[in-house]
């Protein structure tokens, strides 16, 4: 249960108090399992996870000796597509910046955590700050090289999209068809 509490976080994290209330046990007992967890990880040579603890929230995080193949990874140019999810997310991102992972979520109606990781690898956004209620989530917005993907040179470009026909569950932003006339 906590090694799933973590996953689903993502970078975000949870304290020990949001993962004793999640779990239904004492914080004693969360730090034990944490501890635990941590421990299985460190000596599972066949793992690439660990947990860390910054800023007391605890994170599922991958161990330090992938750290090369990562950035070699995250400086690979885009030679893909982005899944639906990911234009989703971007599309969301694009048109009602700033806003944070938990806002995107409520629109989308799922999770968008690994939408979100794979949009900042690729730099097509980023954290520009804070939003200012508890927990201090992080606040993302897109890229200059956001704008260089698409073709265009300010936010003001992006088609105008008719709302009242948009259902986010069916729909990418993106899609010519959601386009009007008005460019």
């Amino acid at each position: 249960m906590l090694e799933v509490l973590l996953f689903v976080a993502g970078e975000e994290g949870l304290t020990i108090r949001d993962l004793s209330s999640l779990m239904s046990i004492s914080p004693q007992a969360t730090q034990q399992q944490i501890d635990k967890l941590k421990e299985k990880y460190e000596n599972d040579e066949k793992s690439a996870l660990t947990i860390i603890e910054t800023a007391s929230r605890y994170r599922l995080t991958s161990k330090d000796i992938f750290k090369e193949l990562l950035q070699h990874y995250a400086k690979t140019p885009i030679n893909q597509s982005l899944s639906k999810a990911a234009l989703e997310v971007l599309s969301i991102i694009a048109y009602k910046q700033p806003l944070t992972r938990i806002e995107v979520d409520n629109i989308r109606g799922v999770n968008s955590q690994g939408a979100i990781t794979t949009l900042l690898t690729f730099d097509l956004i980023k954290v520009i700050g804070k939003k200012e209620v508890i927990g201090s989530p992080n606040l993302y917005a897109t890229t200059e090289f956001f704008l260089d993907y698409l073709g265009i040179n300010s936010l003001e470009e992006l088609p105008q999209v008719d709302e009242s026909k948009l259902d986010i569950e069916e729909v990418s932003l993106f899609d010519e068809g959601n386009l009007t006339e008005d460019i």
